[in-house]
């Protein structure tokens, strides 16, 4: 059951993105031919109107296929008033960047559906001090709650984190210590530290860590929109530094996973509940999103470039360049596509030998 709750929502997302070129091309009057989730041989089909809707054998993907538009062969145009050929530039762009911006738009409504249901974070609450730091000789111990800091009420472990990075000289903590509460002052240090890419940094620490409490915390619908305003934000940005951190080397080429991984996180994800689900699909929805805007032909990322060359040289480029830059990009993903799921494999394998 969580394998099949995996490829619906991988199906969902591929839908909502598609949906966003869709609606893009018909607000200028480009004609639609196909709208297919999925790659491949067509498996079922349903022609409304002009346009075939139809369900592809391959479920890696899925395209819009507009009047005038082929990646198979750019090359084939049309010059009917209804072709994606015919609009301009800035047009154009529009309906290619319609299909991410559709799936920022969808993680951003999930994080608001999870804001509204329940943001779980870990409670202030101390589990672990480090030898000869601040907070050990400041006088801090294992159960102290932190109730404020420098009178500013503190509820989650990431409030108190984001005080400690940003504080400028000594810290009030107002603690609660067995029903008694207490102050005291605390100097930060500047130390190192791994982030998740395992490089080393320095940002100011007092040297605690979370006992493991978590509380759950229900948001206003305005709180909601805040909340997930930021959790897009950083998502996008996570997402962006990992692959600057890929093309750096920071990250190993053996450690990117495709769509065997996503399947299997996603049902992993279903079987915790509705908000580890809804958060696994709104990092996803926006990954789709960042990737599908990489300037590589064949990609909306890619048909962006091209149309904004045309904006600026006032020129379309050459067919013959076009033709062979799109099969460039074409190979470049499907050798990326079967790189991953080799990964995927072997990590398998690995898993069960």
């Amino acid at each position: 059951m969580s394998i099949i709750t995996s490829l619906l929502v991988l199906s969902f997302l591929i839908f909502f993105h598609e949906l966003g070129h869709f609606i893009a091309a018909r607000f200028f009057g480009v004609a639609v031919e196909v709208f297919s989730i999925g790659f491949g041989r067509k498996v079922l089909t349903k022609k409304i109107g002009n346009t075939e809707y139809c369900l592809s054998m391959i479920p890696l993907g899925g395209y819009v296929q507009m009047k005038g538009q082929d990646d198979t062969d750019p090359t084939k145009i049309s010059l009917d008033t209804d072709s994606y050929n015919t609009k301009k530039p800035w047009q154009r762009i529009i309906i290619l960047f319609a299909g991410p911006f559709a799936n920022f738009l969808l993680a951003f409504l999930l994080y608001i559906a999870i804001g509204n249901m329940g943001v779980t974070k870990l409670l202030p609450t101390i589990g672990a001090i480090s030898k000869d730091s601040p907070a050990l000789m400041g006088g801090l111990q294992k159960g102290d709650k932190i109730i404020a800091i420098n009178h500013v009420p503190i509820q989650t472990w990431d409030e108190l984190s984001n005080k400690i990075k940003n504080s400028q000289g000594i810290l009030l903590f107002d603690i609660e210590r067995q029903d008694k509460k207490q102050r005291i002052k605390i100097m930060p240090k500047v130390h190192t530290y791994k982030n998740m890419f395992g490089e080393t940094l320095e940002k100011k620490m007092v040297g605690i860590a979370p006992i493991g409490a978590v509380t759950v915390l229900k948001l206003s619908f305005p709180q909601s929109i805040n909340y997930a305003v930021d959790a897009t934000k950083q998502a996008t940005t996570m997402i962006v530094k990992s692959l600057q951190k890929l093309i750096e080397g920071v990250i190993p080429a053996k450690d990117l996973g495709g769509i065997v991984s996503i399947v299997q996180v996603t049902a992993e994800a279903s079987k915790i509940g509705l908000v580890a689900l809804f958060g696994l699909t709104a990092l996803i929805s926006v990954n789709l999103g960042v990737l599908n805007l990489l300037p590589i032909p064949a990609l909306d990322g890619g048909h962006i470039m091209f149309n904004l060359y045309e904006m600026i040289t006032k020129k379309a480029p050459s067919e013959k360049v076009l033709y062979y830059l799109t099969l460039t990009g074409w190979a470049l993903l499907l050798s990326l596509m079967a790189f991953t799921i080799f990964n995927d494999i072997y990590r398998l394998i690995g898993a069960e030998s």
